[in-house]
């Protein structure tokens, strides 16, 4: 195989799939590989202890070829990751699943939602685009299929607009995100908005946010660490049943 020159993805060409489902958590990253590929799979790269685990799948018979890849928390970490995925190893479709935080009163934790749209509080947008607005988004497809698989599964979905944001401790002004709330809102999380923004400015590259609710910001209820880290079969599923169509 040729030898990759990635600087953050010790992996060489070949042995990344071109969908790849893209967790934060490393911890998360390997149960959801076992969850695939079965026990005692090992990662092709584990450069900076955030793996990457690629394997084959079936489903709805159709047999795909995925990879699992540790983003590590945020949006510049997450940034590296999927620039080197989309750019070096040719992947073509790349799915958070991951967990957010609830804004808005009708959702419970272990929620499900998909990311239509990310808004964000970090600047990379006003830099990239010259102090002008950019509004990332999903791919549609990825979440058309999505939304499908959650009905034709009855699992009920929420699709609406996430906040990515840079703050996870927000001192200063701590109920910051009631303004974003009173916007219909539904959550947030630290990654989504960049993952939306690489994708677009990559001609035949699509992104989705499949996401877990992990607690509330109002109430307070929240799943335990270890919740947090193996909430993913039904954000796995949804993900992988996006991308089957666009797979054939």
């Amino acid at each position: 195989m040729e030898v990759n020159m990635s600087i953050h993805i010790g992996a060489e060409k070949g042995q990344i799939a071109s969908i790849v489902l893209m967790p934060g958590d490393p911890i998360r990253a390997h149960f959801i590989a076992e969850y695939l590929f079965g026990q005692g799979v090992e990662p092709v790269h584990n450069v900076r202890a955030n793996p990457c685990f690629t394997g084959r799948v079936t489903r709805d018979g159709v047999e795909l070829e995925v990879s699992v890849q540790a983003s590590g928390m945020g949006m510049p970490t997450l940034g590296i990751y999927a620039t080197e995925l989309y750019d070096e190893f040719g992947v073509k479709i790349i799915i958070r699943v991951g967990t957010f935080g609830i804004m808005q009163a009708d959702l419970k934790p272990r929620d499900l939602a998909l990311a239509q749209c990310a808004s964000t509080d970090a600047s990379f947008i006003s830099l990239e685009f010259g102090g002008r607005n950019f509004a990332p988004g999903a791919n549609p497809e990825l979440l058309f299929n999505a939304q499908l698989a959650a009905r034709d599964k009855g699992w009920k979905v929420r699709a609406g607009n996430i906040l990515s944001s840079d703050y996870f401790y927000h001192k200063r002004d701590p109920d910051a995100w009631k303004l974003w709330q009173s916007y219909g809102v539904l959550g947030v999380e630290m990654e989504a908005a960049r993952l939306y923004t690489l994708a677009a400015e990559r001609e035949g590259c699509r992104a989705l946010a499949v996401l877990t609710a992990s607690d509330h910001l109002e109430t307070n209820e929240q799943m335990s660490a270890d919740e947090r880290a193996t909430c993913f079969p039904r954000m796995v599923e949804l993900a992988l049943a996006s991308a089957i169509p666009l797979y054939r």
